[in-house]
Formats: structure tokens, C-alpha cells, sequence
């Protein structure tokens, strides 16, 4: 008779040669995996406690530079896919996720338990299937949540004109695409809450539900010259109303966006450098963004008092250059200059949908530069200037002065403004105006007080493979 022992020994080795057998039988090959992010340590001395924060001045995020942005990281696994006849086909079909994670209050990533998840946001921004060339002809089309975005300012994380990073689906064909976005969210926390949202009785109680807006995009690329590509961008934005099982009247409103950008490579001693210039509008509805953020649905401001965006507007002008000069220097300035208004009559603040005031007209303005000094093919010395300021409402304006000098490691030794991963050592200081003195306007100044200077040290890493 077998023995209870041997029976048990007998269903491991059942279990793990099935095991076994069951990752033998996974051929597939065609995965990527992708990563890209930002994590170190800092401190701000000018803090009680020197927990680091931010220095540069709120509701712009990173204008005026990123260096002393928060964690942050993604992963971005993604599956390819073959046609039937993949030798004779160039259809090329994809299904990418983006995993995000990053922290909040200045909370490191690493200080994060799984029973402890204060400060640390997960998200999954990504998610979809796109085929391009399909049957091999010059038609793509995508559908599902994307990072529907493309040149940002990077040593300010802006993405300046065509963001549209949300879910929906497109068609392209050749340099024309044509999609729709469906964005929603329920926002009564943020000093603008788009309006997005309605209090439903159905019920007997209210509560808040999503208000779909649609978003109709077309976009058209052409180069005129050799050097020049032109890009074209035209938006129409609607909202349905809100009449029933309310106990307000929400009405249906729309909105609009032209623009038009021109990227010209720029011939230097060492290749790589570019100009590029964007002019964007949007009327109503589509006067978004702010924060720092450029999405065209991220309406500000108030509405007038029917609960319409009727002469809501938003300008935003960006000029952005990178001059690779040699194998020593490189430099990459920037200038950037918004001017928006909600739909409220006034130019100060007004009620928003949650009957909260706000601010219904803001300007931006913010020019800076990086400086690559590339010592050695291992070591350079980065350094930047800024200068930032924002008026909101009648109010005078709340600027920034700021320097950065960051001396950085580039293990993989390649000299340019582009080589990852690397680590610098960073030291920051700003210095801020009355006005950002007295309403404490900067992540900085609402820990540490009213001071004239903002500090911050780090050290910190960077990297990005696709």
C-alpha cells in the first residue's frame, strides 16, 4: 500500500511538471517592455523639518523647470501582433499599458509599504490597441486610453499643443487624422472644477455623475520646405445639457481650437538642434489647460451666470530651441505666454459650478534656458535660469527668479542633451516677489512661510527606454 508521504510526494512532482509544462507551451515572442521616470532624495533647508518641496510658483507645475519635480515612474509593457501573411504585409498592430506611479506631499516611493499607501498614487494612463499601415496601405487607426501627445518643452515637462491624452479612437490616413476624445471626470477638489459633472436626485439624494463631453479633433501635417514641418490642429468641443433629475439647470454648451506649429531642424556643428514655434486658440469650452497642463478640455475659469462658457477664450503662445553648438555646449531655451478667460463677465473671480469663487482670468508668462556644459563624455554640467510670473484676476503679478546648477554622472558616456540614464546633484534656489511673498505662492512657500528665497537640494536619477 502507498504510504500518505509518497502520495503527497508524488503530487508535487505532479504539480511541478505541469507546471513546468504549462510555461513551455507560451511561444509568444513579440513583447516590449518600456520604462521611464524620475526618483532620488532631496531637502529644503528653508523648511521646518527639510522635507523639499517644489520652489517654483503654483497652478504653473513645472514652468520654470522640472529638477525639483517629484517621484515619479512608468512601466510600459506592450504586445505586437502579426498578420495572417507577415512576410508580404506591413501591417503593424500593438496593444501597449502604461503602469504609473508616483507620490504625493513629498512622500519617496521607496518609504511606501503595501500597508501603507499614503502618498503614493498607482494609475494606468494607457491602454490600447492601435494598427498602422493596415493591409499595408497608408490607413492606421487606434482605440482606448493614450498619451495622445507629442513635443513638449521638456526641461519643463510641457506638452504645449497637441495633448489630448484621454480615451477615445482615430483614424489616420497618410499625414491626416481625424478622432474623438471622451473625457470625464468628477473634480470638486481643484481650484478650477471643469465642468464635468451634475447632481443627480434621481434617487431622492444628490450625487455627483459624469457629464460627457465629446471632443472632435482633426490634425494635418506638410512640409513645405525641406527643413519645415508644419503642423495644423482644429478642435470642436460639445457638452450635453442637464434638465431633468436635477435640481439645477445645467445647459449645453460647445467650444473651439485653431493652431498651427512649425518645427524647422536647425543646421549646427553637431546635429540635432531644432526651432520650434506654436500658436494655439480656443473659444468656450475648449479654453483649457492650466496648472500646467495644455488639454484643451480642461475648461477654466466660471461660467457666466447661465452656466455657459459664451466669450471664454484662451492664447497661448511657445517658442522652444535647442542649439547643439559643439561637442562641449549645448543650450536650450524657452518662452512661454498664456492668456485666458473664464466665461463670467468679471476679470476677477466669479461662482464655479460647486458655488466656490474663483478666479475667471489668469496670465502666464515664463522664459528660461538650459545651459549642457559637456565636461567629459561621463560628466556634465548642467545649469539653468528662469524667470516666471502669473497674474490671476485684477490682482498684480506673482513672479520667480530661479537658478539651478547641476553637476551630472552619464554612465552610458554619450554627449548630448538627450543621453539616459543619468544622476545629478542638484541645487536650486529661487527668489520670489511681494506678491508671491505675501499669498504664499509657491508649493515651497506654503510649508516654509513667507521668505524672499526658496531652496532645494537633491540628488536624483533620470531614465527612459522605448
Amino acid at each position: 500500500m502507498i504510504s500518505v508521504h509518497a502520495l503527497r510526494m508524488l503530487a508535487v512532482l505532479f504539480f511541478t511538471a505541469w507546471s513546468i509544462s504549462a510555461q513551455i507551451v507560451i511561444t509568444n515572442k513579440n513583447f516590449s517592455f518600456g520604462t521611464t521616470g524620475r526618483i532620488g532624495a532631496a531637502y529644503s533647508p528653508g523648511i521646518d523639518g527639510g522635507t523639499a518641496r517644489q520652489i517654483n510658483l503654483k497652478n504653473q507645475s513645472s514652468l520654470g523647470g522640472r529638477t525639483d519635480q517629484g517621484d515619479y515612474f512608468d512601466l510600459l509593457p506592450a504586445f505586437h501582433f502579426k498578420a495572417v501573411n507577415a512576410n508580404n504585409d506591413s501591417t503593424a498592430i500593438d496593444f501597449q499599458v502604461r503602469l504609473a506611479f508616483y507620490s504625493t506631499n513629498g512622500t519617496f516611493l521607496g518609504n511606501v509599504g503595501s500597508s501603507n499607501i499614503n502618498g503614493l498614487v498607482t494609475s494606468v494612463p494607457e491602454a490600447f490597441v492601435e494598427a498602422r499601415n493596415i493591409v499595408g496601405s497608408n490607413w492606421s487607426m487606434w482605440a482606448g486610453a493614450r498619451y495622445m501627445r507629442y513635443d513638449d518643452i521638456h526641461i519643463c515637462d510641457y506638452f504645449y499643443f497637441d495633448d489630448h491624452s484621454t480615451e477615445g479612437f482615430g483614424i489616420k490616413h497618410k499625414n491626416t487624422s481625424f478622432s474623438m476624445f471622451f473625457p470625464a471626470a468628477i473634480d470638486t477638489t481643484s481650484a478650477n472644477a471643469t465642468p464635468y459633472s451634475y447632481e443627480n436626485i434621481i434617487t431622492g439624494y444628490k450625487s455627483l455623475t459624469y457629464r460627457q463631453r465629446q471632443v472632435f479633433v482633426w490634425e494635418h501635417s506638410f512640409k513645405p520646405f525641406k527643413r519645415n514641418l508644419v503642423k495644423l490642429i482644429a478642435e470642436w468641443h460639445s457638452i450635453d445639457g442637464i434638465h431633468n433629475n436635477t435640481d439645477r439647470d445645467y445647459p449645453s454648451d460647445h467650444g473651439w481650437v485653431l493652431g498651427a506649429k512649425l518645427s524647422t531642424d536647425l543646421v549646427t556643428p553637431k546635429p540635432g538642434s531644432f526651432n520650434q514655434f506654436a500658436v494655439r486658440y480656443g473659444a468656450g469650452v475648449a479654453n483649457g489647460g492650466d496648472s500646467g497642463s495644455t488639454q484643451t478640455w480642461r475648461t477654466y475659469g466660471a461660467p457666466d451666470t447661465k452656466g455657459r462658457y459664451t466669450g471664454a477664450y484662451s492664447f497661448t503662445v511657445v517658442e522652444h530651441l535647442l542649439l547643439n553648438l559643439s561637442d562641449r555646449f549645448s543650450v536650450n531655451p524657452y518662452a512661454v505666454y498664456i492668456k485666458s478667460k473664464g466665461g463670467a463677465d468679471t476679470n476677477n473671480k466669479a461662482l464655479d459650478f460647486y458655488n466656490r469663487e474663483i478666479f475667471t482670468r489668469k496670465t502666464d508668462f515664463a522664459i528660461g534656458s538650459r545651459f549642457f556644459y559637456y565636461a567629459k563624455d561621463w560628466f556634465h554640467i548642467l545649469t539653468e535660469l528662469h524667470y516666471t510670473e502669473r497674474r490671476d484676476g485684477t490682482f498684480s503679478e506673482a513672479s520667480m527668479v530661479k537658478f539651478t546648477l547641476a553637476p551630472t554622472i552619464v554612465p552610458t558616456a554619450e554627449r548630448g542633451p538627450w543621453a539616459r540614464p543619468h544622476i545629478r546633484f542638484i541645487a536650486s534656489v529661487a527668489r520670489y516677489n511681494d506678491r508671491a511673498v505675501s499669498t504664499l505662492y509657491s508649493p515651497f512657500l506654503e510649508q516654509a512661510g513667507h521668505k524672499r528665497f526658496g531652496t532645494y537640494f537633491g540628488v536624483r536619477s533620470e531614465w527612459w527606454i522605448f
